[in-house]
């Protein structure tokens, strides 16, 4: 098998030493090729975005990587000190949740788009304001030239959202790491943002990395799929089979708690309590007290995330019953 554009293995993350051994991300693992795309799913709390962040060196203070490594393109990669960034500039960039948060209220969008051109990729400034329009029209904001003057406050969601991808793209990244970044859209924007990722995709060849708590978002955007429960990955596979063969219970609890119009008929089914917190997790599978298929075993030790089929994995002592009772 090739080498793939990023590999990340063992990744852990845990609080400041102040807080104990608080483990945020416990031994994450997954490998995306080049121009392919990966989506991560779990609730909130499940450790889906600071391992994003992990990746992209970009951790808080008071949080550190203790453990694995993220190799790109065969190359382990720093997360501390003067070269972590460097190491990742002009290949990784990352779009956040919150446009109006990440994008700076003092400067207008086509200077943001600019400035990430010239630090990254050494343009003039008339070179570098050029590209930015040249992105903002890429990523479909109409009037490019007159919006490149606009702040931040004077777009509305969908378009904030649409430059912030512009500033990402201003690297000329081979991987986008998104942390879901249509959540606080409205279903109409959402579509196109996932229209204009896919369109992007295709054009610019992006492998792309995709955080999400929307698994309608996720059938459509990824084709490989990781599910992650209290900081750790329970279950991965080809998005298509994960979505219509779970082999984790949570995986299925997830789908039984989404509600399809479409298919009235169908009883709506929440996971009952809620995820606990990192710190406080039960003995053996952290999800036991949540789940109906749960066992004496499953209070032992952490099941391992093992292979159990052709490209799927599961960290549960019961994916057979799962596989049968469908």
């Amino acid at each position: 098998m090739s080498t793939p554009l990023l590999n990340v293995d063992g990744l852990t993350v845990a609080l400041d030493r102040h807080h104990g051994d608080v483990r945020v991300a416990d031994s994450v693992s997954f490998s995306v090729p080049a121009g392919g795309s990966l989506g991560i799913v779990g609730e909130s709390g499940s450790g889906k975005s600071l391992t994003l962040r992990a990746v992209m060196a970009l951790l808080p203070a008071a949080v550190s990587v203790v453990g694995g490594v993220v190799e790109l393109d065969g190359r382990q990669l720093a997360f501390t000190g003067r070269g972590a960034r460097a190491q990742r500039r002009g290949r990784m960039a990352m779009v956040f949740q919150d446009s109006l948060s990440a994008l700076d209220p003092v400067y207008s969008v086509g200077a943001q788009v600019a400035e990430t051109a010239r630090q990254v990729l050494g343009m003039s400034r008339k070179r570098a304001w050029a590209r930015a329009v040249e992105l903002l029209d890429l990523v479909g904001i109409r009037d490019p030239e007159q919006r490149a003057h606009a702040y931040p406050y004077e777009l509305s969601g969908g378009m904030r959202q649409r430059a912030m991808l512009a500033v990402a793209l201003a690297a000329e990244p081979q991987i986008l790491l998104c942390d879901e970044p249509t959540t606080a859209l409205d279903v109409t924007v959402q579509a196109q943002v996932l229209e204009l990722l896919a369109d992007l995709r295709r054009r610019l060849s992006l492998t792309l990395v995709f955080v999400s708590h929307d698994l309608a978002v996720v059938r459509e955007v990824c084709e490989e799929l990781v599910v992650m429960y209290a900081s750790r990955v329970v279950e991965t596979g080809p998005t298509a089979q994960v979505l219509s063969e779970p082999l984790h219970p949570y995986t299925r609890g997830l789908l039984e708690a989404t509600l399809d119009l479409d298919r009235g008929d169908e009883a709506f089914h929440p996971i009952p309590g809620s995820i606990p917190e990192p710190g406080r997790l039960p003995g053996g599978c952290a999800f036991h007290p949540r789940c109906g298929f749960a066992t004496e075993a499953c209070r032992g030790a952490v099941p391992e995330l093992a292979g159990v089929a052709p490209s799927r994995h599961t960290a549960c002592v019961h994916w057979q019953e799962l596989a049968v009772s469908r």
